[in-house]
């Protein structure tokens, strides 16, 4: 037992040494393990093949060369790699004609070099670069005569611009780099080129509020200045007009955005803790100028007035009473404010409702203020038979109405980042590929394509839109423009599907950025405050204009996906509408006393406004009509900036206190305003006046007993004489002027009756009020 035990005692350290080195090596080895597999991972991060060098095409001239140019392409190369590549070079490659607008999209989504697509590099014309150190960019610029090219029938060819050359994972000479882009070629004009319309929007969000100063002008009051950064040189809206005035293009114009800029070419004013006045009058000037001399020669399409979101009226705003009323209104007043300020005629027979995406609802709604034209895309009115190649836009959709399909691969070509030339570029060449192969999948077939870019495209949006149309007007192989009208009016392809999708294929993703039915709930209100307010004003138009304008623009496209924008907006205009009609209202009045039958009772109506109220009742309402009658109503007229009493005859009845309710009303007999409350003490006949009635009825009875004892002192007097009362009075008796031989005093004639009779009942003067 003791040998076992001391073999115990003497294993026991070792064995736990044993254990904790095996542990320790275990634990290294796996941190190597992990220390690897990053390496690893890190190394597999790494761009490798074709993709090590980013090449970014940043230009190419011409966009869409002929037999005799010289095809240059520029850009960028970076080294995303780990290594210094050497023995580096820019070559050219192109690859054979596309077969389709489809096959254009998957060239244009493919990644690195593929050598069967994209061709082998053209021998003869390359660019050295030598060393191309990691993390390092440098520009390029390579040139190539078309002729060198090869090219053979017309059609659209990828061109690839590659960086080969060596590095430390690639020591042999390879591609390690490698962008594409699309050059159309046209070997001669075609025999039917494709009618081309490309709609030119000029619409900005809403700058204008509903307030006014109270000044004759009406000075409007701007939510911001921000539109003068937009109209200035370099704006956007002022790069929309300088390029549009030279380009084939239809100008599509939110009326509400000329308003604006015409009042900020007056006196205006900023809305904000100070409101400052505003000062760029000059460039709102300059900028109506350039574009009223741009439409002369181009045709203009006016939107209704702020530019009404009809797919969330017909969504949501239907059935809300008077949503659908303010749609013909805005669309008169398109045509006049274009026709007043830019001096043209516009075209008001078009719809554009967001993004094109359509269905019944959106067209019943589009068309009923007269716009026949509705204004949709692609991929909302789709073509179920697949047709072999792209149909023209119009499509009669029954009713008289025409359903114009933009098309929906052509109008989101500059929706991206176009500020890099590399995207803007990629852009461009792209959109003229789609157009050159639209002509060539039924070149013997005339077609209309319509193009209905973003709403709202940034100044390099723009810059690219302008530089496709004009490679496109410059090189007129294929296509010819079109204005909208036009557009409208081509003959349609019966292939062509002409059925309007239901509202289960309405876009969930726009459906979710619509204006919700509490939105036109709250207009509605707006609506009927307006209503009942202009109905009193000696001027309305004053009041009528602005706020009818600010509720068209609480319906704008502008508030698609910007709820909170949308609700505070519509906020102001109510709050600002009702405090203007709480400048005419009743002054309060403490009380009043009565201490008559009658008496007059004065209420002031207080008229804040600069502008007169008129055809307004006052009336006054006795809570105890038994008691006390506050006389009839009144017709008022109040002066602007004037406070007016207007006198009611009342009538007592009874002792007592009487509430009386003052309320205005306007000619239709609607209640206005709060109701006005006082209280009026009846005290019909008083301690004083029962005072008087009593003393004079004593007066006249001590009258009557004085009389009564003079006449029977008389007649005993007769008798003392020896009269039997019998003969006539000859008027010498001794109660005559010369005194009795009694020694009694001389009768004297009654005194005269007391002017203290009870009080009339006739009505009392206007003079027995107590106001207070």
């Amino acid at each position: 037992m003791a040998e076992a035990a001391g073999f115990q005692g003497t294993e026991r350290p070792r064995g736990r040494w044993l254990r904790r080195t095996v542990t320790l090596l275990t634990g290294a080895l796996l941190l190597m393990g992990l220390l690897q597999v990053s390496h690893a991972s890190s190394a597999q991060a790494a761009p490798t093949g074709s993709r090590t060098v980013d090449v970014t095409i940043d230009s190419m001239s011409p966009s869409a060369p002929s037999k005799s140019d010289t095809v240059t392409v520029s850009g960028t190369l970076t080294n995303d790699g780990r290594s210094t590549i050497t023995d580096a070079h820019v070559g050219m490659h192109h690859g054979s004609a596309l077969g389709g607008r489809s096959s254009i999209e998957n060239a244009y989504r493919r990644t690195g070099y593929q050598p069967s697509t994209d061709g082998e590099e053209i021998k003869g014309h390359t660019d050295k670069i030598g060393k191309l150190e990691p993390g390092v960019s440098r520009p390029f610029s390579l040139s190539v005569p078309v002729k060198d090219l090869k090219l053979t029938d017309s059609g659209v060819y990828p061109i690839g611009i590659s960086l080969s050359g060596r590095s430390q994972a690639a020591p042999y000479g390879q591609v390690l780099g490698f962008d594409r882009t699309f050059l159309p070629w046209q070997t001669a004009n075609a025999d039917k080129k494709t009618q081309l319309t490309y709609m030119w929007p000029l619409i900005s969000p809403t700058h204008l509020t509903a307030e006014t100063d109270a000044d004759a002008q009406q000075t409007p009051v701007f939510r911001n200045d921000d539109l003068a950064a937009e109209l200035a040189p370099g704006g956007r809206l002022q790069q929309m007009v300088a390029l549009g005035k030279n380009l084939p293009v239809t100008f599509v114009i939110d009326p509400d955005l000329l308003a604006t800029v015409d009042a900020m070419t007056k006196s205006y004013r900023v809305d904000g803790p100070d409101g400052p006045m505003g000062k760029n009058q000059a460039v709102a000037k300059q900028w109506l100028h350039d574009l009223e001399e741009a439409v002369k020669t181009h045709e203009v399409v006016a939107l209704p007035f702020a530019d009404p979101d009809l797919a969330s009226l017909a969504h949501h705003g239907k059935g809300v009473p008077s949503a659908l009323s303010h749609l013909g209104p805005a669309t008169d007043l398109a045509d006049k404010t274009v026709d007043t300020i830019l001096g043209v005629k516009p075209r008001t027979d078009f719809a554009w409702p967001v993004d094109g995406a359509v269905d019944s609802s959106i067209v019943d709604v589009a068309t009923s203020a007269g716009a026949h034209n509705v204004i949709t895309r692609s991929d909302s009115l789709r073509d179920a038979d697949r047709l072999p190649y792209t149909p023209t836009a119009a499509r009669p959709i029954g009713g008289g109405n025409t359903a114009v399909v933009a098309d929906a691969q052509l109008s989101r070509a500059f929706e991206g980042d176009m500020s890099k030339a590399g995207n803007s570029t990629h852009a461009v060449q792209e959109f003229l590929a789609q157009t050159q192969m639209i002509n060539l999948e039924d070149p013997g077939r005339q077609r209309s394509i319509v193009v209905a870019p973003q709403r709202m495209p940034s100044v390099s949006q723009a810059h690219a839109m302008a530089t496709t149309l004009r490679s496109l007007d410059d090189s007129g192989s294929w296509t010819q423009s079109l204005n909208l009208a036009g557009a409208a009016k081509a003959k349609p392809d019966r292939a062509a599907t002409r059925h309007v999708p239901s509202g289960a294929a309405y876009p969930s993703s726009l459906r979710r950025q619509e204006l919700p039915v509490s939105a036109y709930r709250q207009i509605q209100g707006t609506q009927s405050t307006l209503d009942d307010f202009q109905v009193i004003l000696a001027q309305p138009e004053r009041v009528v204009t602005p706020f009818g304008n600010a509720m068209m623009r609480e319906m704008s496209t502008e508030w698609r996906g910007n709820a909170t924008g949308a609700k505070t907006f519509r906020h102001s205009v109510r709050n600002y509408l009702d405090g203007l009609t709480k400048k005419v209202r009743l002054i309060q009045k403490s009380g009043a006393t009565l201490s008559g039958r009658s008496a007059t009772i004065p209420v002031t109506v207080q008229n804040n406004l600069v502008q007169g109220v008129k055809d307004m009742t006052l009336k006054l309402t006795s809570s105890q009509p038994n008691r006390l009658d506050a006389g009839k109503s009144q017709q008022i007229t109040v002066d602007g900036g004037h406070s007016q009493s207007f006198k009611f005859d009342t009538t007592a009845n009874a002792n007592g206190r009487a509430w009386v309710t003052a309320q205005l009303y306007t000619a239709d007999g609607k209640p206005y305003g709060e109701p006005m409350m006082f209280q009026v003490n009846v005290t019909e006949i008083t301690a004083t006046v029962m005072l008087v009635i009593a003393g004079g009825v004593l007066l006249l009875v001590l009258a009557g007993v004085r009389i009564y004892l003079q006449r029977k002192r008389a007649a005993a007097r007769r008798t003392e004489d020896g009269s039997d009362g019998d003969e006539p009075d000859d008027g010498s008796g001794t109660d005559g002027d010369n005194g009795g031989t009694d020694g009694d005093e001389p009768e004297q004639p009654s005194d005269p009756t007391p002017d203290t009779g009870s009080e009339s009942s006739d009505p009392s003067g206007s003079g027995e009020k107590v106001d207070r």
